[in-house]
């Protein structure tokens, strides 16, 4: 499954249905993907101090798979930019899902619904 940033954002502040959610798949034994995009979104939202960006990029990288953007998300990503008019992390975000093959966690459905061939899971 890839995580969306309010995703992320709502397991971070304890959301229980998000939690939820989130642990059931870690429980399974499944990888749970952040793009880079999701990365730097979630680590610029909050008034961190700079001990709380060390703390939160811990537990991003020490429970989560980290994906780079490589050249094949760049043009699913620019496909999408072109063809769904979506904002740039947005599309990279999709990008990753749809190069993985995994479904999308998010709570932004909008953004994403007119995409073709994204799953999108809802929390």
């Amino acid at each position: 499954m890839t995580l969306d940033t309010n995703t992320i954002i709502a397991y971070l502040d304890g959301e229980d249905g998000v939690v939820s959610t989130i642990h059931t798949p870690f429980q399974e034994g499944a990888i749970l993907l952040i793009p880079a995009p999701v990365h730097t979104e979630v680590l610029s939202f909050f008034e961190f101090s700079p001990q709380e960006i060390r703390a939160t990029d811990t537990f991003l990288m020490e429970n989560f798979a980290f994906v780079h953007t490589d050249p094949r998300i760049s043009r699913i990503a620019a496909e999408l930019r072109r063809t769904v008019r979506i904002k740039t992390p947005d599309a990279y975000i999709a990008a990753t899902a749809l190069s993985y093959n995994t479904p999308l966690l998010t709570r932004n459905v909008r953004d994403f619904r007119h995409i073709p061939k994204l799953a999108v899971k809802t929390v």
